[in-house]
């Protein structure tokens, strides 16, 4: 993007406004760290659904429009479809769009890959979780090359091959951003924390199940369950039919900084979750200089401190050996850093970026 420069992100969903930390916390921090590596870019972001209002707006410094999807129900979604056309033809108009980035391959990657065509403009779209999964009935309709596609792990290129017969060319892990950690040395007086949405997908029901079975050989034992969704109510009323109010501490959702916070004073991170792109949770846990345990395993490599398990007794019997060691380790594990994954990003878009090794 040496010549023009404008960067077009299409997107399901955006905070409407900078206080609205939690919407998509990944993608904001991509997009925050493409504006403070590359400042000359100019970066326009569509979020076609949230927020649920027809506006635009800054964030940041970025310019954003929303087009609050939700009201474009069944025949009318080619109407809706067409006011994001005639934005980004507007867009491309008035400062030629050098490149589209959509993220997850859906609506957004279905506007982004045939306006890119159309134009002869650089279209890219990273698959970001449940969009790998055979029951995404978009891709026939988006008909990806190969180069178009960007997978957030290994697991993800796997799915989404085994799925969809495409094999993403590239590849751009999540990455952490170091500066969001506290120096300070924490204690470690949590003993089991989970961080997430609390969604069905998620199973943090075995979360509860699991601190139960470990409290049963530590009934000191001290958890944290950080996060809010769907399923809060079921899972409070786990915690209160096993008797775990006074075990497992539901601190609601809280902004990326504090739910760090509270990681580096845990000493391991569970995440039950069935079916996982690639956690950040997870990456910013061991940063955090927690252990991480997993049901699932995003790259072909094993990553140090993060445990990999295939059932809840593993899990239990894994979490039951750590707490047990006289020292577990707490070493800061940096798998990707969000800068040197920003740059593999934008350099898809211009070759003349410095390579990231």
């Amino acid at each position: 993007m040496s010549k023009a420069k404008t960067l077009v992100v299409l997107i399901p969903a955006f905070p409407a406004n900078e206080e609205e930390k939690n919407w998509l916390p990944t993608q904001q921090l991509f997009l925050r760290w493409i504006k403070k590596i590359f400042p000359d870019i100019n970066i326009i972001v569509l979020s076609f659904v949230y927020p649920d209002r027809i506006s635009e707006y800054q964030w940041e410094g970025l310019k954003v429009f929303s087009f609050n999807g939700m009201k474009f129900r069944k025949f009318r979604r080619v109407l809706f479809w067409r006011k994001i056309w005639n934005q980004l033809k507007q867009i491309n108009k008035e400062q030629k769009i050098t490149g589209i980035l959509s993220f997850w391959c859906g609506e957004c990657a279905l506007i982004g890959s045939y306006f890119g065509k159309r134009y002869s403009i650089d279209h890219r779209v990273v698959i970001c979780g449940q969009d790998a999964r055979k029951k995404n009935k978009l891709v026939k309709l988006i008909r990806p090359a190969a180069n178009e596609l960007i997978a957030l792990s290994d697991f993800l290129a796997d799915e989404f091959y085994r799925n969809h017969h495409i094999r993403p060319a590239h590849m751009v892990p999540n990455g952490i951003d170091i500066s969001m950690f506290s120096s300070s040395v924490e204690t470690r007086d949590i003993d089991v924390i989970g961080v997430g949405s609390l969604s069905i997908l998620k199973q943090y029901d075995l979360f509860v199940d699991i601190v139960a079975e470990l409290k049963q050989k530590k009934p000191t034992i001290k958890a944290a369950l950080c996060g809010d969704g769907e399923d809060r109510e079921r899972i409070k009323r786990i915690i209160k039919d096993l008797s775990l109010d006074d075990t497992i501490d539901m601190p609601g959702m809280l902004v990326p900084t504090e739910a760090i916070r509270m990681m580096q004073r845990a000493k391991i991170f569970l995440h039950p979750s069935s079916y996982e792109g690639f956690s950040s949770a997870c990456l910013e846990a061991l940063y955090a200089g927690t252990n991480v345990i997993s049901f699932t395993k995003p790259m072909h490599h094993d990553i140090q401190n993060w445990h990999v398990v295939e059932t809840k007794e593993e899990m239990i019997k894994k979490a039951s050996e750590l707490l047990q060691r006289n020292h577990l380790s707490d070493d800061k594990i940096i798998v990707y850093s969000v800068e040197d994954s920003v740059k593999k990003l934008m350099q898809l878009f211009d070759k003349n970026i410095q390579e990231v090794t």
